[in-house]
């Protein structure tokens, strides 16, 4: 079976930077599973799985535009340490939920004085090409649940 809208796909993935250094790897022994289709996953490696099935080894470059865009300084700037009240210690690189005009953003640390924090909201990849090695584990028919909420449904843990 072909990897196509509305089938769930299972995939091994390694994600590597220009450096070739590892920035992701899907857990040896549990592939990702995601909707076709749906919007789960960036643009370009969506695009690059259509019409793959399982057994499939390949590997991907996905530019910005494709991924997680290009870096916008205007996601950058400066607020005032009160806007973190209840929160008594932040650092560099940590992860906040903001909400914005244009609804919740997750940003980051970057610098941090006693009056101030700089934060950044482009993703963490912005900007980047993304590398990608692939093997596809397994696609199915997504279930009318899945199809309905837009991603896959994981089993519940037993116990």
């Amino acid at each position: 079976m072909e990897i196509a809208s509305n089938r769930v796909a299972s995939i091994h993935y390694t994600l590597t930077n220009d450096e070739g250094q590892v920035i992701d790897r899907s857990p040896e022994a549990q592939p990702l599973s995601y909707l076709h289709g749906a919007g789960n996953i960036v643009p370009g490696l969506e695009r690059a799985l259509e019409g793959k099935s399982a057994g499939d080894t390949f590997n991907v470059d996905v530019t910005p535009e494709e991924g997680y865009g290009q870096r916008n300084d205007g996601l950058i700037q400066t607020v005032p340490r009160e806007a973190f009240q209840g929160v008594d210690s932040i650092n560099p690189g940590m992860q906040f939920r903001a909400q914005t005009d244009n609804g919740p953003l997750v940003v980051t640390v970057v610098e941090v004085d006693d009056a101030q924090v700089k934060i950044d909201g482009n993703h963490p990849l912005a900007g980047q090409t993304l590398h990608f090695a692939i093997e596809v584990a397994n696609v199915r028919e997504a279930s009318e649940q899945e199809k309905q909420v837009g991603h896959v449904e994981m089993p519940e843990a037993a116990g």
